[in-house]
């Protein structure tokens, strides 16, 4: 096996936090024999390995330690216990505006961060024009970077980064700020670079991206390894906190609801299968008791047809009073991404509130589109609270998976979109020319 290019033993990172600017003041009165701060560990014993060619993601809530390591990698920050190693040229876009004097126009900005990172003038002079036509900054180039809009600098920085043949390259949240034109670009070169072999250090809040482009994922929590591992796991994980910890808002909203019956309510149909389960969770307050996917006529079906009409079944049943049940679904696609969903509460479809031992069932009325021929899941879930703050309940990754049959036509990429055709021609001002014309084209 290689060498990693990234290694991280036992690293901590610690500043001091002072009550007020005099404290410092005072500490530095004494020669810091006396200690007026507090210590803030912003990572806390970390150890991991990146290889040679692995696109490693991180992922966890701000505040959780993850630029601060970047900062590491990059030299920019030193551990205060550990070793950190670092092995090959390494690129980073990290915060907005880092290693840019904003004094200095974008061209002399290029030459001056090329240079810190090892390449000669001569080298720099045959990619200037690459770097300038990624960046797409037009006259900007030659203008001071202080007057560049948070987008410019970015796509400046990136346009560096990726031109200077890194072995390691850093990428940080600082791509959120750009359009979504160049943020797809973006995202395009470093597939690119994986291609290609470069080490890539990748943090993200979305979860898509880490299940698209990720080799392994690493979810920090309060400056500690939460999870280590497969993209497809971690994110599971992740996403399951973050729900929960949003379930705590709950507790603050509407607590008024409509006035619970005596006798449990039971749904005239009710499904009671679950087919697979692949992770489950949830604060069992309710349940998900089954999921089935209809035809038009109300029949099971087991193969999804292009252009037809579904329906989705969700059978849920309440354990506790909940005051504002949600119940929907995610449809994912075969590569495990999410690719559509919705819920009651996005339909605007306000459910009664649920006693213990109401028993519901939902139908969503689907008009499936034209899809790739590929496998589909279908995730069901009930919750309790708003779009905004709520509780889950019971949430089933991929509790049953469908093959979207082949359609008549060919789907290019993996959705065809409705589409109608109108041939625009420039018609002559009369009859004679439009006899003769050849046509027009717009």
């Amino acid at each position: 096996m290689p060498s990693p290019l990234v290694e991280f033993r036992a690293v901590s990172k610690s500043y001091p936090i002072y009550a007020a600017p005099s404290a410092r003041l005072k500490e530095l009165a004494c020669f810091n024999r006396v200690s007026f701060h507090r210590d803030f560990w912003a990572l806390r014993d970390i150890s991991f390995e990146v290889f040679p060619g692995e696109t490693f993601c991180i992922v966890g809530e701000n505040g959780s330690g993850k630029s601060t390591l970047l900062q590491m990698v990059a030299g920019i920050l030193h551990p205060s216990t550990g070793e950190v190693i670092v092995r090959g040229r390494v690129a980073a876009l990290l915060e907005l505006g880092t290693g840019f004097n904003p004094e200095f126009s974008g061209r002399d900005n290029v030459y001056v961060n090329a240079a810190i990172l090892g390449l000669s003038r001569k080298e720099i002079d045959a990619r200037f024009q690459q770097i300038e036509e990624f960046a797409e900054i037009g006259e900007f180039i030659d203008q001071p970077v202080k007057t560049y809009s948070s987008g410019m600098a970015v796509r400046l920085a990136f346009a560096v980064a990726i031109h200077v043949d890194p072995e390691v390259l850093l990428v940080d949240e600082a791509l959120a700020v750009g359009d979504i034109y160049f943020r797809q670009r973006c995202l395009r070169k470093v597939h690119e670079l994986r291609a290609r072999g470069v080490t890539i250090l990748f943090v993200t809040h979305a979860v898509s991206e880490v299940k698209s482009i990720g080799d392994r994922a690493m979810w920090l929590e309060k400056g500690y390894i939460k999870e280590l591992g497969s993209p497809d796991a971690v994110v599971t994980r992740y996403s399951a906190a973050m729900v929960a910890k949003d379930s705590a808002y709950v507790t603050t909203l509407h607590h008024q609801a409509e006035k619970l019956q005596s006798a449990p309510v039971r749904a005239p149909e009710v499904v009671d299968t679950i087919p697979n389960i692949d992770h489950r969770f949830g604060d069992a307050r309710a349940e998900v008791l089954g999921i089935a996917i209809l035809n038009a006529d109300g029949q099971p079906t087991h193969l999804l047809e292009p252009s037809a009409q579904v329906i989705v079944r969700i059978s849920v049943r309440a354990h506790e009073d909940l005051a504002l049940p949600i119940v929907g679904f995610v449809m994912r696609n075969h590569l495990g991404l999410d690719f559509a969903g919705t819920n009651t509460a996005r339909e605007g479809f306000e459910l009664p509130a649920m006693a213990a031992g109401d028993i519901y069932t939902v139908d969503f009325h689907l008009q499936l589109p034209e899809l790739q021929p590929v496998t589909f899941s279908f995730s069901p879930a009930i919750a309790d609270g708003t779009l905004r703050a709520y509780k889950t309940c019971d949430w089933i990754d991929n509790a049953i998976v469908l093959q979207m049959g082949a359609g008549e036509g060919e789907i290019y990429g993996a959705i065809h979109l409705p589409c109608r055709v109108e041939l625009n021609r420039c018609l002559a001002s009369s009859e004679t020319a439009l006899s003769h014309a050849e046509p027009k084209f717009g």
